[in-house]
Formats: C-alpha cells, structure tokens, sequence
C-alpha cells in the first residue's frame, strides 16, 4: 500500500486530492512526497484552479464534465445547468437539451410548431447554494432579443427566484441579455447562508447552453423534491397566451405562477399562434404523465376546428390517462370587444359555444374527471390586464392564475 501510495501516479494523485480536502495539511504522508505537496496543494488552494473545482463539485455529487470547471480568470466554479434539476421537460429524447418537444416530432408537426418548441418556454432549474453571488452565462438560438410587445427579458433573459423561509418563493434578480451570448451577475451581496433557488429560462428564444457560477468556496447542488406526495407536473397545452407572451419576464406567466403556487412542476406547450388542438399533437400529449392537463388553445382556433378537434383530442388523452383531470379553457376576452362591432357574437361567443358543447358531449358520453373555465372574466373586466389588448401583461397574467387556482387547486388535493 505504501509503494502504491508514494510511487505510482494514481497513488499520489490520491494524496493530493486527500491534502487538498484537509486545507493542504494532511498528516499522513510519506516523506517521499510530504515537500512535494506542501508547495503543490497548498498553491492549488490559493489559486482555486480547476483541481479544486473538481473536489468541490465531488463533495456535493455532481459529477464533473468539460463544462464544469472553475475559471482560473475570473476564480468561479461554472456548473453546466444540465447537471441539475431542469424542469418543465416533457421528452429526455429531444434533438436539443431544451427542445420542449421529442426529436421525432420534426416532420411529424406542422413546421411553425415544431420551430416554436425549440423555445425553452417554462423551463426552470432548482439547485441549492450558500453563495452570497450567483453567476449565469447562457447562449441563444436566435440573434433577436425580442419582440414589438415583449421585453428582451422576457423573450432572452433569465429570471431567479428565492426559496423563503416559510416555503413561498420570491422574486430575486433577472439575467438581462444584450447579444446572443451572455455573461451577468443575476445577484450579489446576499446575507450568507443556504438556500434554494429557482431560475426561470428564456420565454421565447431558445437556449444551446447555461452555466451557474459561484465562487470556488462555495457549494452548488441539485435541489430535492419538490414537496411531499405526487408532484407530477401540470402541463398546459394552448396558445401564444400560454407560450408567456407578453410578460414582462420568464417567471410572470400564468404558467409559472401557478408552478410556484402549487409547488410543482410545469410543463409548457405553448406555441404562439399555432394551439390548434391537432391530432399529432394530441398522440404527444397523450405520452405524458401529469398530475392535470390543461387544454387553452380556442385564441387559435375558429368554431369549425373546435367542433371537429376538441373531442378527439380529450378521447386520445382519456385512452392514455383514464383517470387524469383534463381542464378546458375558454378563450380570453380580447380587451376592445365591447366596441368593436360583431367581435363578441361571431369570435368570442360562437367559439366559447362549440367548446361547452363539446364539453357537454363527453360527459354526456361518459367521460369523467373533465373540468371547465369559462373565459369571460381572465384578465378582469377593467381593460388592464393586457399589453396589445389580446396577449395579457403581468397583471393579466396574475389574474388569470388566480381563476385557474380556482380549478386547479381542488384537483391538485385530490391527486395527493
């Protein structure tokens, strides 16, 4: 053992490494290598290089890849996002990492949909930290930041959340993006401690990659579950509205919210302009394993379409799920309809009324755990709850999380 320990390479790497555990005063070495690694160790130390990195991403249980590596420049200890818990992923068998969508779903929808699913909407990653700083680099899939009704937060940036003491979560910081490569400090001079946090990713844009970064003293690891019971996720399924445009950040969707308010993960299938309700994004869906499914998608749809799809689509998703509550959503009111002539009788009301009879006819025909929201009143009556009178701003959005509570809530219990 001694010969293994003072003469050979992994021997002594072991050494080392034990040294470096101990602050580079380890007492049990052999004189052969007692000089040696009083100078090494202890340098390694001072300078918090990539060796030390290492140990410290060991001592937590994440193992170390290329990409997790302490930056001798700037003296982080950088953490591929990939290496904790990155949530609102529907399909582990995506083209990207944060595709919302499987990769055998290229050419199986409609390329509108398909290219909208490589935007990380609703995706979020939980881990614990004692760092008083937090570091984030991400990379984007496109150049352009935002949009005409969307703040480049929103659309490019991140946006972190705290853990409170008493369990509810806070908001902290944002991650501004200003190129399609970004470097920011998302938080800094925090009272010491240790606690979770929740990071919100792009609304719509998609992201190649997203580092964390906390000084090389600091310890970053996945957090635990989400609480106790089934935490299956909510998925929702639906529209631009669902998608988060336009709010003002990643986590001031309805869809975020109500994550938070439940405690529990989301999963978002929002695609702007293209909720449609089509029958292969039904056999998708119907891969998935929920706590609920929510069904938002008649802003897209026109009263033929709803008449022929709504049906099927709840039928596919019941084949799968016998017993999963499945929630239907109406429309929302567009904010200039009580002026504009024609607007409620031919959009709002005719479409509202194809999906209550549809809904009427499953359960008419048997279908049970089938639930309903009305859309008259989500984003309130006071014509304040919207950016462009259609795509709900931060307020809107709260609203309409409150009514899906309503919902939600009852069923969510009942799951546990």
């Amino acid at each position: 053992m001694k010969l293994f320990l003072t003469q050979s390479t992994p021997g002594r790497i072991l050494l080392h490494l034990a040294c470096l555990v101990r602050g580079g005063k380890f007492n049990f070495h052999y004189a052969g290598i007692r000089r040696e690694c009083a100078g090494m160790c202890r340098s390694l130390l001072r300078r918090r290089t990539r060796l030390t990195g290492l140990i410290l991403l060991s001592a937590v249980g994440i193992h170390a890849t290329a990409q997790d590596r302490t930056n001798a420049a700037d003296g982080l200890l950088w953490l591929n996002a990939t290496n904790l818990n990155v949530e609102g992923r529907g399909w582990s068998d995506t083209k990207l990492f944060y595709d919302r969508l499987p990769a055998k779903a290229e050419g199986l929808v409609r390329k509108p949909v398909w290219d909208l699913s490589r935007h990380s909407a609703g995706m979020c990653v939980r881990f614990v930290t004692d760092a008083t700083t937090i570091h984030a680099r991400w990379s984007l899939a496109n150049a352009w930041l935002y949009l005409q009704n969307m703040t480049a937060i929103g659309v490019s940036g991140l946006d972190l959340y705290v853990k409170m003491e008493n369990g509810t979560w806070h908001w902290l910081g944002v991650g501004q993006p200003g190129a399609q490569t970004n470097s920011v400090k998302l938080v800094s001079g925090m009272i010491p401690g240790k606690r979770e946090y929740l990071l919100y990713l792009p609304l719509h844009n998609g992201v190649t990659s997203l580092e964390l970064g906390v000084a090389g003293t600091n310890t970053l690891t996945r957090a635990g579950a989400w609480g106790e019971g089934d935490r299956r996720p909510i998925v929702f399924y639906g529209t631009s509205i669902t998608h988060g445009i336009s709010a003002s950040r990643p986590g001031m969707t309805h869809v975020a919210m109500l994550g938070r308010r439940f405690n529990r993960p989301t999963i978002n299938l929002g695609f702007s302009g293209n909720g449609k309700m089509e029958p292969e994004i039904a056999g998708l869906l119907a891969e998935l394993d929920p706590a609920v499914y929510v069904i938002d998608c008649l802003p897209n749809m026109v009263a033929d379409e709803i008449k022929e799809r709504v049906e099927p689509l709840v039928k596919k998703i019941r084949a799968a799920h016998p017993q999963t509550p499945v929630v239907l959503v109406e429309d929302r009111t567009l904010q200039d309809s009580f002026l504009i002539q024609g607007r409620m009788e031919w959009y709002h009301l005719k479409d509202r009324a194809e999906l209550k009879a549809a809904f009427d006819r499953l359960q008419k025909a048997g279908v049970e755990n089938l639930h309903y929201i009305p859309g008259e009143h989500l984003l309130g009556d006071d014509g304040e709850g919207t950016t462009d009178g259609s795509h709900p701003n931060d307020l809107g959005f709260m609203r309409q999380a409150e009514i899906f509570a309503n919902v939600l809530g009852p069923l969510l219990q009942s799951r546990n």
